[in-house]
């Protein structure tokens, strides 16, 4: 808590952290002290200077789950953290649209793809893809990169579902209101007007 908010500063009565969220994300999670810890700890090992994973190619795939999972939170977070790696501006913004550009090297494009197949195919990852990216990172690397972005898969729901951070807008699909008293189309010849 320190760490985010400062010293001597309580996060409920004074919210907002030194990277610029509201900072409920740590205050929800607060409240069962076990998962606060459990997520704590997920943070901890992705961070690791243990791990194989370049940290480069780990918050490509971070960064591209918030977006694939459409978490504000985790792609705005993420996007601040490519940066703290070496990421530049132009390869940050083409994070969305990355199969669209040649600015990512061939283990970048891998670790996208492999991100994609993980969060927008739930998992299913064709032979293709998988033997793209064994062509760069070991069976160590590999496990890494699928834990650390099946983690923030859940982080980006989690976020989603509790309403917090950056991501507690209501769903922005909703119906826009017609002018006037229009109803909708008769298409079909079943269909009759409303008397």
């Amino acid at each position: 808590y320190d760490l985010l908010f400062g010293p001597d500063r309580c996060p409920v009565e004074q919210p907002g952290t030194i990277t610029g969220t509201p900072g409920d994300w740590w205050t929800v999670f607060a409240l069962v002290p076990a998962v606060f810890e459990h997520a704590c700890q997920g943070i901890l090992l992705y961070r690791s200077p243990e791990r194989l994973l370049d940290p480069v190619l780990r918050e490509l795939a971070q960064t591209r789950t918030g977006w694939t999972r459409q978490s504000r939170f985790v792609f705005s977070q993420h996007c601040k953290s490519c940066r703290t790696v070496g990421i530049s501006e132009e390869k940050i913004a083409a994070i969305p649209n990355w199969s669209a550009t040649d600015l990512f090297s061939p283990v970048e494009r891998a670790v996208l793809a492999y991100t994609d197949a993980l969060t927008l195919e739930n998992g299913r990852v064709s032979d293709g893809v998988f033997e793209a990216l064994h062509q760069y990172l070991s069976d160590e690397e590999i496990l890494e990169l699928t834990y650390i972005t099946a983690l923030y898969e859940a982080h980006a729901i989690m976020s989603k579902a509790l309403r917090v951070e950056f991501d507690a807008d209501p769903d922005p699909i909703a119906e826009i209101a017609s002018p006037g008293e229009y109803q909708g189309f008769l298409v079909g010849p079943n269909d009759t007007p409303p008397e």
